[in-house]
């Protein structure tokens, strides 16, 4: 069973915005801003809603530019991730009930303190390059990686 998922970044060379994920499933971690694709709703409609819900802000320019598949050892259910990149957008980043957004360097950004998946990942994000990937995780709450597969793409 799959559950459609979207995660945008706004990456502004030489500096990306993340979130502290305040509650929720990956609380206590930076992050990108997204959630649920809901019924009706398209994937990019999702993201849009999304950044908008989570850091006050308007993106309209974006690609999308990986999908990941994440599993769960023990859950059947698969989180399919479709992540995006955005440029500009429209507003001021402002915390939200879930999230509280700050400004990286590239080169500082705080993998201690995210999930174990974007260290494989996000340096392709940040090069421009588009990728797909799968990763299981042990079934604890240390974000811990069993198989991981990240292999760069043409087209997602």
């Amino acid at each position: 069973m799959k559950k459609l998922l979207t995660l945008c970044i706004v990456h502004q060379h030489p500096k990306v915005l993340l979130a502290m994920k305040k509650r929720g499933f990956g609380a206590g971690r930076w992050n990108g801003f997204g959630g649920k694709v809901l019924e009706g709703e398209s994937i990019e409609e999702t993201a849009k809603r999304e950044i908008h819900e989570e850091a006050g802000i308007e993106v309209n320019n974006f690609n999308k530019v990986g999908i990941i598949e994440f599993e769960f050892q023990g859950n059947p259910e698969i989180l399919e991730v479709h992540i995006f990149r955005a440029e500009d957008f429209l507003g001021e980043p402002v915390e939200s009930e879930e999230m509280k957004p700050q400004w990286f360097h590239v080169d500082e950004i705080p993998f201690n303190e995210m999930w174990a998946d974007d260290v494989y990942w996000l340096p392709l994000f940040l090069e421009g390059k588009k990728f797909k990937g799968r990763f299981l995780f042990d079934n604890s709450d240390n974000n811990n990686i069993l198989k991981q597969n990240i292999v760069e793409v043409e087209n997602v």
